[in-house]
C-alpha cells in the first residue's frame, strides 16, 4: 500500500498495472477513443458539484487551482468538448476516458522509472518541476502529490515529465485523485479504469 499523510478529504485510490507488450505495441480499443469525442456519454458522468469538490480537495493545503494550475479533469473537459483528445497509449487514453466522464484527476506514473517507495503528502514550499518534454515548470507549494525518493512526480493537475509512460513502458502505477465529499466516487473510476486495462491485456493490482 501506499502510505498517505493524515488528510481531512482525500479518498485515494491506486493500482498497479502490467502489461504483457511495451504501450508502444499496444493499442487502445476504438469504443474508448470514441468516449474521447465530444458529447460522449459513458457510465460516470460530472457536474459541476464535482467539479467545485475536486477543487476544495486540492485547496485544503494551500493550493490555487484555477487557472493554468486547475485540476486535469477540468482540462480534459475543455479539450474532450473542442474536438483535441486523441490517442496517445492505452494507459494514458484509458485514464483520460476515465478522469474526463469521473472529474476525478488522474495520474499515471512508469514505475520504472521512479526511485524507490511512493507515499503521497502534501507538497512543502519552493517545489516545483518539470511537467513536459519542453521543459516548464509548475510549483506544487500547497498541492497534493505523489512523492518517490526524488520528490513529487504526480499530481492532480500535471504529472512530473521524469516518470511519464512512453513507448516501452510496461508497468505503471495509476492513482485517481477522489475526496471524500464524493464517498464511494473514486472507488467506482478505479474499477472502470481497472476495466478498461483489462481489455487490453494488463494485469491490476492495488496499491
Amino acid at each position: 500500500m501506499i502510505p498517505i499523510d493524515d488528510h481531512p478529504l482525500l479518498d485515494l485510490h491506486a493500482f498497479e498495472a502490467r502489461f504483457p507488450r511495451p504501450l508502444g505495441r499496444l493499442a487502445s480499443p476504438q469504443h474508448w477513443l470514441d468516449l474521447l469525442a465530444p458529447g460522449a456519454v459513458g457510465p460516470m458522468a460530472t457536474d459541476d458539484g464535482v467539479k467545485l469538490a475536486v477543487r476544495n480537495l486540492l485547496r485544503h493545503g494551500g493550493f490555487k487551482p484555477s487557472g493554468r494550475s486547475k485540476p486535469a479533469s477540468e482540462y480534459l473537459i475543455k479539450a474532450a468538448a473542442g474536438g483535441f483528445l486523441g490517442p496517445i497509449n492505452p494507459v494514458v487514453d484509458a485514464c483520460n476516458v476515465v478522469s474526463l466522464h469521473s472529474g476525478l484527476p488522474v495520474s499515471v506514473v512508469d514505475l520504472d522509472r521512479t526511485d524507490g517507495d511512493l507515499s503521497v503528502s502534501i507538497c512543502p514550499p519552493e517545489t516545483r518541476y518539470v511537467f513536459n518534454a519542453s521543459g516548464q515548470e509548475i510549483r506544487v507549494d500547497g498541492l497534493l502529490g505523489l512523492h518517490d525518493a526524488q520528490g513529487p512526480c504526480a499530481n492532480a493537475v500535471k504529472d512530473s515529465q521524469r516518470t511519464k509512460t512512453h513507448e516501452g513502458t510496461t508497468r505503471v502505477a495509476c492513482v485517481i485523485w477522489g475526496t471524500k465529499a464524493l464517498p464511494g466516487r473514486a472507488e467506482e473510476a478505479a474499477g472502470w479504469y481497472r476495466r478498461l486495462l483489462e481489455e487490453v491485456g494488463a494485469e491490476t493490482l492495488a496499491k
